[in-house]
């Protein structure tokens, strides 16, 4: 674009439990938490990786808006139970390091790690809320 740097500074994962998130994503994964905000009953966990400090998750309520009505809310936590919700992408020099490191620390396995024909070694999990978090490791050399 002319002129314009854009990167990506935050996404978001929602989560029912931010005390088995961090078990997850700080504890077996490696993040760091950065900030951890209560507001209105509802708590915010921004995490990420050392190598990326401008690059932040943040770990946030199913619906995270307290104008939300009961529906909307029961509806978003009905998605998060059944794996609905988009996860994340998380590269890695070795996938199947990655895999033996989670599924040893009880990590619930979506895929082993495999081969793609797009040229990338993958595997998936489920995080503790349901969400798939995925690791990939490229193949090229």
């Amino acid at each position: 674009m002319n002129g314009m740097d854009i990167k990506l500074s935050q996404c978001f994962i929602a989560v029912d439990d931010h005390d088995k998130a961090l078990d997850f994503y700080r504890d077996v994964l490696g993040l760091e938490v950065r900030n951890d905000v209560g507001y209105e009953g509802m708590r915010w966990v921004t995490i990420g990786a050392p190598s990326q400090p401008d690059v932040n998750i943040v770990l946030e309520p199913p619906l995270a808006d307290p104008n939300a009505s009961a529906a909307d809310k029961q509806a978003m936590t009905e998605l998060l139970a059944k794996g609905l919700l988009r996860g994340v992408i998380f590269a890695t020099d070795d996938c199947d390091a990655a895999f033996e490191r989670i599924s040893a620390a009880g990590g619930e396995v979506m895929q082993e790690p495999t081969d793609q024909f797009y040229g990338v070694r993958d595997c998936a999990f489920r995080d503790p809320a349901g969400n798939m978090v995925r690791f990939t490791q490229s193949l090229a050399k």
